[in-house]
């Protein structure tokens, strides 16, 4: 019966091949495999009994509270005029250098990914907002989508990623899964925290690979990445300065919130989520001049007492209150601005409230989707492993000649393979969690093994024919852009994405050393 669960496997792919709902399609496989599996006397349906225990487990686990709180911030981030600013102010900041608009939509895809971490949104925004102008400007077609494409997937690795916090919640239990296989019963522990922090560094390289590479092709064919016309450059010198400051303050202080309260201790994942949600709609509501005006006259002293607040708590002084009461402060402080900020968008601004009542829900579509995947893919993991499936898989990877490493160059191509017919999410909940306990049981770190499934799922987003990024970007492209164009200049960005791979792979401390710095392994 172990192969029935292979068939059940390659069932469900090939339904979803022919276009069923994902979540559905879990459920309705399992289910289905299940009677079969009953009535040939091969499966015992006691592994259905645990269904109500997983769907439990579902609802209460905190972690995955931080899931709407991050894609409520990303899609209200998506709605502000923030991406466009910033490519625009970027766009002159590196407008005389040869590739310089190519760069500047580098570094917006990256502070995107940090601010929303919703590798669609971030594709089409950039897509909308800096392929036309790329191509006004006499950029090469090809390397101006692979440079959109590649920028854009970096929410798949840059946190907070949603990736990471499904990765993290399902790495978890797979880890003490394993060290309880290995008899380890007091088993240690991974967070999302941890993949957060293991996921800088490795990030961080990336950026700088596909900078490098926009450098050295503006340099070896200056006619494909022309500099920004001199005639274009509205501001110079100082006033450009103070307006990169002012745009990019808004979206750095977001992320250093949510990032810095984790890696401060501060705060879990879950509450840094509600941190960015609740920043997301402060910056949303001050990009309009009106609103940070009206800010700036009534509440400038607060905010300054509150911030100052903030920095003392972080730097470890907390008076005579305690640092709970600072931050529950600070918080009613955050709210009390909120309340009455929209408040008045009631009065004055119906647009806003729209815009509002559209990000929720959105939110909403995103997080049920979410969560039905959820409890499909919990249901097709009980029946794979009441057919043995998971047996049949140790027993495989740990035959392969060439012990760990084989094993895990399998697996990275499984995942690679997927990734053209199966979204992250499905991935993440189906596969992950047969693999990763096995994996994990050869000695791998768990930080290291999540870093390289978000990397190598990253890649696949990008791969033609079916990568998720291209579909995103020649959904919103220009005519005149060529689907073979838009293969063609994502090539040098999968050799960057392998690279990044093996530079990983042949040193593990780029996603675990800052871990260790910062919680002592």
């Amino acid at each position: 019966m172990e192969w029935l669960a292979l068939v059940m496997f390659l069932t469900l792919c090939l339904v979803l091949l022919a276009g069923f709902p994902v979540a559905f399609t879990l459920g309705g496989t399992a289910l289905a495999f299940a009677l079969i599996g009953y009535g040939l006397d091969g499966f015992d349906a006691a592994f259905l009994d645990a269904t109500p225990n997983r769907l439990y487990g579902i609802m209460t686990n905190a972690t995955l509270i931080a899931v709407p709180l991050f894609v409520f911030m990303g899609v209200m981030l998506e709605r502000s005029r923030i991406a466009e600013n910033l490519l625009d102010t970027m766009a002159m900041l590196f407008g005389p250098l040869r590739g310089g608009l190519g760069i500047s939509v580098t570094v917006v895809g990256m502070l995107l990914a940090a601010s929303t971490g919703i590798v669609g949104a971030t594709v089409v925004t950039m897509g909308l907002l800096s392929l036309p102008t790329m191509l006004r400007r006499g950029y090469d077609p090809a390397v101006s989508a692979g440079t959109i494409c590649a920028s854009g997937t970096l929410g798949q690795i840059i946190p907070p990623s949603i990736v990471l916090v499904l990765l993290g919640d399902v790495l978890a239990s797979a880890y003490q899964q394993a060290q309880l296989d290995q008899g380890i019963f007091a088993p240690e522990t991974v967070s999302v925290g941890d993949l957060f922090v293991g996921a800088l560094i490795p990030g961080l390289l990336l950026v700088a690979l596909y900078i490098g590479w926009l450098i050295l092709v503006a340099w070896r064919r200056p006619d494909a990445l022309p500099a920004l016309p001199a005639g274009e450059r509205r501001e110079r010198g100082r006033a450009l300065l103070r307006r990169a400051l002012l745009v990019l303050l808004p979206p750095l202080s977001l992320i250093v919130a949510v990032l810095g309260s984790i890696m401060m201790g501060v705060a879990t994942p879950t509450e840094a989520a509600s941190v960015g949600a609740v920043g997301a709609m402060l910056l949303t509501y001050f990009t309009d001049p009106r609103h940070s005006q009206w800010f700036w006259r009534r509440f400038r002293y607060p905010f300054f007492a509150g911030l100052l607040l903030w920095l003392a708590a972080l730097a470890g002084w907390t008076g005579p209150l305690g640092a709970v009461h600072v931050f529950l402060l600070l918080a009613g402080l955050a709210l009390g601005l909120m309340a009455a900020g929209f408040l008045r968008l009631g009065r004055h601004d119906k647009l806003r409230l729209a815009v509002l009542r559209e990000v929720a829900e959105s939110t909403t579509r995103v997080t049920a989707m979410v969560f039905v995947i959820f409890i499909g893919a919990a249901l097709f993991s009980l029946v794979f492993r009441g057919f043995g499936g998971d047996d049949l898989v140790r027993d495989f990877l740990g035959d392969m000649p060439g012990g760990v490493v084989t094993a895990m160059i399998l697996v990275m191509l499984l995942m690679f393979l997927l990734g053209f017919i199966l979204d992250f999410i499905e991935i993440t909940f189906v596969v992950v969690p047969i693999v990763a306990p096995i994996l994990l049981a050869m000695g791998l770190d768990p930080v290291w093994l999540g870093i390289m499934i978000a990397i190598n799922l990253q890649t696949s987003f990008l791969t033609p024919p079916f990568g998720f990024a291209l579909f995103y970007l020649r959904g919103v492209a220009p005519k005149e852009v060529t689907t073979a164009q838009i293969y063609r200049g994502v090539m040098p960005f999968i050799a960057i994405q392998v690279l990044a791979l093996i530079l990983l792979a042949l040193w593990p401390e780029l996603a675990t050393w800052l871990p260790e710095q910062f919680y002592g392994g």
